[in-house]
């Protein structure tokens, strides 16, 4: 495996990836050249060798009620998943009758998981934002009836009580750590623990295949009711191996890991605490979140914690950032050992890039390797990565071994396409979603298109491209790449907008809906400190501010595919239960546009409206 060494570069242990393209017509297929390493059949395979192997080792740690750190070794793990198992067996669950689980992350939610997974019982970790934002539950009631669960699990039951009264019926087991709901019966998590194993683990593990459903991970519902990811023990077991092959490092000593991203999406509960898992690791569950108040957690656990690779959120590496270049134990604690950085869930803005890497030279005379990885619900998630020190954000790398990319013409892009035994067999319940996100052979339509970073050479890997159905034509016939566009405008407006809502379609020129990320737009002026959202939207300084960064994009402009000639700064947040927002935090074009309809029509009205800026190409230069 080579060391990747460059000047200035802390070495770090990295796969060598390397693929091989062919041309079919106008279709391009590439692949990895090194075929698929052994996989274990489930990674309650891996949890019983590192029990063997390393028992004393911490592999799950958490903050518990009283907020100090609760650990436990892979040997109670696997004695306590074995209980689990058992607890479940007895109730007779199934993938039939699976289990949903409301809560977060915590070493109760990691133990229920692996108990099930033990059992051969499908689990469902469902987002605690439809349960706790939600005001009309409509997307968990959606859940609940497409999986006929048989036993709800919610750590802490109290804040749950609201959900569920929405979907709890009669039949339906709930079990809480502590905290039951009043009014409502609940059977307390430690009496699963309690629970004698029998032959009937056992006799259950063994009957476990690459094909057994371990889990259903829900989509982010950001073009509609979320739907349920079949994510078999195959897909489970086998991406992690793909991981160990890109992430060589991985494999000369067990990593450890502070993170925070939820498990119910793939990215925490597929790649990162298989990581752990797979590789003899420990996570300690940072409790903590990109949010003013959550950093201040997650830099409590980092100033304790020194992990050896680290992943985020490019929001969360932004307030991270802020929280080192003025905290020097932080510093000093959090790049003490870390190998790589990984960001995942949207690009990384070029400022963040920058203070990562001169925050980590002041400190260790080194850079810190950053890359992100590619892929989604559906393909367990990890399908590509670069191996290689990258300058810039977008670069997705090379294909895992064991994949196939299926590259097809669709106007100015490429549609991508995959297949291997990483890839989700479907959607549960819905085989008419099913048969629409694959084709003929057997490809899974991600949906995403790539670029070649260099045509003359597969090597040099792939730049990300937006998604295929989002580029639109203006009323001139221009084409608008929507991907280009947006991440221009937000890099230009950073760190003041979160997020941006392209409109433009059939019309003379591209709008803006700009969503601020109000805690950087408050620092704009002092008064602002404890400002609502509408006052900020609508004060000078944010506006003037907004105003001058509008300008200065408009003079880099070359034409109407990429002037962003009129924007409003939305005052109000973007709804949960208007589909406005995903859990992930996400922004459903769609759905902004036809709740926010009457501002679409002010980007576009004569005489121009006080509220909307106007973006003046003369004034920047």
């Amino acid at each position: 495996m080579p060391i990747v060494s460059m000047p200035g570069l802390r070495p770090v242990n990295m796969g060598e990836l390397a693929a091989e393209m062919s041309r079919d017509s106008d279709v391009i297929r590439v692949r990895a050249k090194a075929s698929l390493d052994p996989y274990p059949r489930s990674l309650i395979d891996r949890l019983r060798h590192w029990a063997e192997i390393a028992p004393d080792r911490i592999f799950l740690a958490d903050r518990g009620p009283e907020g100090e750190w609760r650990r436990l070794t892979y040997s109670q793990v696997l004695g306590k998943t074995r209980a689990i198992a058992q607890a479940l067996i007895d109730r007779d669950l199934s993938t039939e009758r699976p289990i949903v689980i409301l809560s977060g992350n915590s070493i109760e939610h990691g133990l229920m998981a692996l108990g099930a997974m033990m059992a051969g019982i499908a689990y469902a970790p469902v987002s605690p934002a439809y349960s706790l934002v939600s005001s009309d539950h409509a997307k968990l009631k959606h859940i609940f009836s497409l999986l006929t669960p048989g036993l709800v699990f919610a750590a802490d039951g109290a804040p749950f009580a609201k959900a569920l009264d929405a979907v709890m019926t009669p039949e339906l087991e709930l079990v809480v750590a502590r905290d039951a709901p009043v009014g409502r019966e609940a059977t307390i998590f430690d009496d699963l623990l309690a629970t004698a194993p029998s032959d009937a683990v056992a006799a259950a593990e063994a009957q476990l295949t690459g094909d057994t459903v371990a889990k259903f991970l829900f989509t982010s519902g950001s073009t509609g009711m979320p739907k349920a990811v079949i994510n078999t023990h195959r897909m489970m077991a086998c991406n992690q191996v793909m991981i160990a092959t890109a992430l060589a490092f991985l494999k000369d000593k067990p990593p450890v890991m502070v993170d925070w991203l939820p498990w119910n999406h793939t990215a925490g509960g597929n790649h990162n605490f298989g990581i752990a898992l797979h590789n003899g690791g420990t996570l300690y569950i940072d409790d903590g979140n990109p949010t003013p108040a959550g950093i201040l957690k997650t830099v409590r656990n980092l100033e304790e914690i020194a992990p050896t690779l680290y992943f985020n959120v490019p929001k969360g590496f932004e307030m991270l950032a802020e929280h080192l270049a003025k905290n020097d134990r932080l510093r000093e604690t959090f790049f003490s050992r870390v190998e790589l950085l990984q960001y995942a869930g949207a690009g990384l803005a070029q400022h963040v890039w920058d203070a990562l890497e001169r925050l980590a030279i002041e400190t260790t005379g080194h850079k810190i390797m950053i890359v992100t990885g590619y892929g989604s619900t559906e393909t367990a998630p990890f399908a590509s990565t670069t191996t290689w020190p990258v300058g810039r954000p977008g670069e997705v790398g090379l294909p895992a071994p064991g994949l196939e990319l299926k590259l097809i013409p669709d106007g100015e892009k490429l549609e991508l396409r995959l297949k291997g035994p990483s890839i989700t067999p479907g959607y549960w319940r819905q085989p008419d979603k099913t048969a629409e996100c694959f084709d003929e052979e057997g490809f899974y339509k991600i949906g995403d298109a790539l670029k070649f970073v260099d045509p003359d050479d597969v090597n040099k890997g792939f730049l990300f491209d937006g998604r295929v159905s989002e580029d639109f034509k203006l009323s001139t016939g221009t084409w608008v790449n929507m991907a280009g566009v947006r991440g221009g405008l937000i890099s230009a407006c950073a760190p003041y907008v979160r997020d941006v809502v392209l409109t433009g379609l059939n019309a003379n020129h591209i709008g803006a809906l700009l969503l601020l990320d109000f805690d950087a737009a408050r620092k704009l002026d002092a008064s602002l400190g404890g400002a609502d959202e509408k006052t900020v939207a609508h004060h000078r300084a944010v506006r003037g501010e907004i105003q001058k960064r509008l300008d200065a994009l408009a003079a880099k402009s070359t034409g109407s595919s990429n002037l962003v000639a009129r924007a409003i700064i939305l005052d109000t947040l973007p709804s949960i239960d208007k589909h406005e927002v995903t859990d992930k935090g996400s922004i459903n074009q769609r759905a902004v546009m036809a709740a926010r309809a009457e501002l679409v029509d002010d980007l576009y009205a004569e005489p121009s409206p006080a509220h909307v800026i106007t973006a003046n190409r003369k004034a920047a230069s």
